[in-house]
């Protein structure tokens, strides 16, 4: 009896606990199914998931979406001739592995080693050997291999000419790139552009790194445009699905460059700092009265298409070095005194020495000319006339005036990184060095803002580098210079005075600057030499090649048109050529070839052609600047005295601006070809007799044989062209 109540009760607890779970079962799957449609309840009304958009997540599933590219915007000259652009290059890969095969099987790998690595090293910078070496890496498992840098920036044609050899197993990967086809060209003005990623993508895009490049980038980038469709679940596009966002290609930057001017002035300089070894040079023609910048070009600098020279060249001399401008300073410090009427031309002084503050200033000429007045002081660069002037002066005059030419403050100018220089001015020996250009740090832009207040009777206007921007996509005009008028620090009839005593340099007799005389043109200059201080700033060098030289040339003086400031420092001349004969051989040409071109102040035709003279016997510095007033660039081979072979015969008609090699025999080297056409090549293998090997076409990037390499008879030399 007891056992069936047992039994009884036991039944009852299941049967209740079955009830339960039957209960609890029902409830969670109810809550499950409340959360379920409460989910998608939300999903449908919402439209997200975790954040995610599911309408637009399903529309990029059928969606293709590419990104249209915009071009990047050319730098021109003044005249529309390109210095910057984009072009394509492209980089070289071969596919090793026997696994890539195509329809009929036919091989996508390299099948045949040899005639391959004998075909690269035909058409790019490697040999045959290492391109062998290339195509059998010790993996044998490798699935592609590359070529190192000799297989980057390859070009269009160079590209074409390797796929008409057919290789199997060869392949391009294109890229952006930007074209500089002048070489070395302004190089640190312009800057350059090279590819870099894009912010939060896989995308690369090309920027600016330096220069106008990079001062301009924003206007020169464009903006990416876009092209998408809708395609079906197959793949397909959907009819009327296309839309297209064009791309906005960058602004057109016409430069105020003449490329004329700037390939003679490259050349000159080029020639000059091969000659001279110059720590640094830099060199700038402007227009006096628009500011426009002509012309201007640094030592060191760079190559734009190759980058060589790069790592020595990264400051942009024209705005960002500063150094003490030593006797150009005297223009100012004479205008000054002129101007708060504490100068007469007649009056005299003792020249030689001078004392002040316990402190001796000397001319550079230790005894001086005797008593002379401070007009003849002006044209022999005197340092003790412009101590007296300052004195006379007073300090805060003085100081008034180099405010006034706005010596210590940037010419914002905004290219980057511009210095605004220093000055030492708290004591009376200091004030007086600044008279002469000591003691005060300028920039060459600065002096050359400057100047154009004593070639403009008095106003002074701001150095430009942008003629006009254009926008491609509409043909309009955005940006248009204008004559910046930054004041008149002097009076008209100071900057005339002046002007006459710049003339009294180069056309009396006890002159210094007799060498910057051009046939047909009145000029007015003044020449400068700089001691250069010392690293740790507390003295300066002594030595022979311890100075910078400079010279500012103003042409037609009468009422100048051109202004050209030219500075060289630490030269080691070699004592055949002073330092003033040197700087002409780079005013001469350029300032003539300004002067001519201009309608306004050309006194003859322009002559785009130069008959050559014979020059064979004649001392080869005569010989060099009477083709330099030409404006024909001279390649001296040898270290000899005379000319005793020249590249162009008597008589021929040579363009401005082409090179003529001058053989003086003795001990040959070779020079830098960079930037040498394939013809130039061509004349001096003829007048060396070696062998040339040319890969390319262009213009020389590498050579085989490095400069400065003796020469022999017979010696095979390979030169790249770009």
């Amino acid at each position: 009896m007891m056992n069936r109540k047992k039994r009884t009760t036991s039944t009852k607890e299941t049967q209740h606990n079955r009830k339960m779970f039957g209960k609890w079962l029902l409830l969670i799957v109810l809550g499950v199914f409340i959360v379920i449609v409460g989910r998608f309840s939300y999903i449908a009304v919402s439209g997200t998931v975790e954040s995610v958009n599911l309408s637009s997540q399903a529309k990029r599933l059928y969606t293709d979406n590419k990104t249209i590219k915009a071009k990047r915007g050319s730098i021109l000259d003044t005249n529309g001739n390109p210095i910057a652009e984009d072009t394509s290059t492209y980089s070289i890969y071969a596919v090793l592995s026997k696994s890539q095969v195509g329809p009929n099987k036919k091989p996508l790998y390299v099948t045949n080693k040899e005639k391959t690595a004998k075909v690269l090293s035909k058409y790019l910078p490697i040999s045959y050997k290492k391109a062998l070496k290339t195509l059998n890496p010790s993996n044998s498992k490798t699935f592609q291999v590359e070529f190192g840098g000799a297989g980057n920036n390859i070009s269009v044609s160079t590209k074409e000419k390797i796929e008409r050899e057919k290789l199997s197993g060869i392949n391009f990967v294109s890229s952006e790139a930007r074209l500089y086809p002048n070489g070395t060209f302004a190089s640190n003005l312009i800057g350059f552009a090279q590819q870099s990623k894009q912010k939060g993508t896989d995308s690369t895009q090309l920027s600016g790194v330096m220069g106008l490049e990079k001062m301009n980038n924003k206007k020169l980038s464009g903006t990416d445009g876009e092209q998408s469709l809708q395609k079906d679940k197959f793949g397909y596009q959907l009819p009327g699905s296309q839309v297209e966002r064009p791309a906005r290609d960058g602004s057109t930057i016409y430069t105020t460059i003449d490329q004329r001017l700037q390939t003679i002035m490259e050349n000159v300089v080029g020639k000059v700092q091969s000659d001279t070894h110059s720590e640094s040079m830099s060199a700038t023609i402007m227009n006096a009265k628009t500011g426009a910048i002509l012309a201007t070009t640094q030592r060191p600098t760079f190559n734009s298409s190759t980058k060589k020279g790069l790592s020595k060249a990264w400051n942009n001399a024209l705005v960002q070095d500063t150094f003490e401008p030593g006797s150009t300073m005297k223009v100012f410090t004479t205008a000054a005194a002129i101007d708060s009427g504490n100068f007469n031309a007649n009056d005299t002084y003792e020249s030689g020495t001078y004392e002040i503050d316990g402190k001796t200033i000397p001319d550079w000429k230790k005894e001086g000319w005797g008593v002379i007045s401070y007009a003849k002081g002006f044209a022999l660069s005197s340092n003790v006339a412009m101590a007296h002037l300052e004195q006379k002066m007073g300090a805060k005059t003085w100081k008034k005036y180099i405010d006034r030419f706005k010596l210590l403050k940037s010419t914002d100018s905004g290219l980057e990184s511009e210095s605004k220089g220093s000055i030492q001015f708290d004591y009376p020996i200091e004030q007086a060095n600044t008279a002469f250009g000591q003691a005060v740090n300028v920039t060459a832009i600065q002096m050359l803002q400057g100047f154009t207040a004593i070639a403009n009777n008095g106003q002074m206007v701001k150095p430009q580098f942008i003629k006009r921007v254009v926008n491609p996509n509409t043909g309009k005009t955005t940006f248009s210079m204008k004559t910046e008028k930054l004041g008149k620090p002097i009076k008209a009839s100071t900057a005339k005075q002046v002007r006459g005593l710049m003339e009294d340099v180069v056309y009396k007799s006890y002159g210094i600057g007799s060498a910057f005389k051009l046939n047909g043109y009145k000029i007015a200059a003044k020449t400068g030499t700089a001691q250069v201080a010392n690293s740790n700033g507390t003295g300066y060098l002594t030595g022979d090649n311890s100075y910078l030289y400079s010279v500012v040339g103003m042409a037609p003086s009468k009422n100048p048109k051109y202004i050209m400031y030219i500075t060289m420092k630490k030269p080691k001349l070699k004592g055949d050529k002073t330092a003033t004969e040197l700087l002409d051989e780079i005013f001469g040409p350029v300032m003539k070839q300004a002067l001519e071109q201009d309608k306004e102040t050309s006194n003859s035709d322009i002559n785009s052609s130069v008959e050559v003279p014979n020059l064979v016997g004649k001392d080869i510095s005569d010989a060099s600047k009477e083709l330099g007033k030409n404006n024909v660039a001279v390649v001296t081979l040898g270290n000899g005295k005379k000319v005793t072979e020249q590249s162009e015969t008597e008589g021929t008609k040579v363009l401005v601006g082409q090179r003529i090699l001058l053989n003086t025999g003795g001990t040959i080297t070779m020079p830098d070809l960079s930037g040498w056409s394939k013809n130039d090549v061509i004349k001096l293998a003829s007048m060396l007799n070696i062998n040339v090997k040319y890969t390319g076409n262009g213009f020389v990037s590498d050579q085989s044989i490095s400069k400065g390499s003796p020469i022999r008879s017979d010696t095979t030399m390979t030169v790249n062209l770009k």
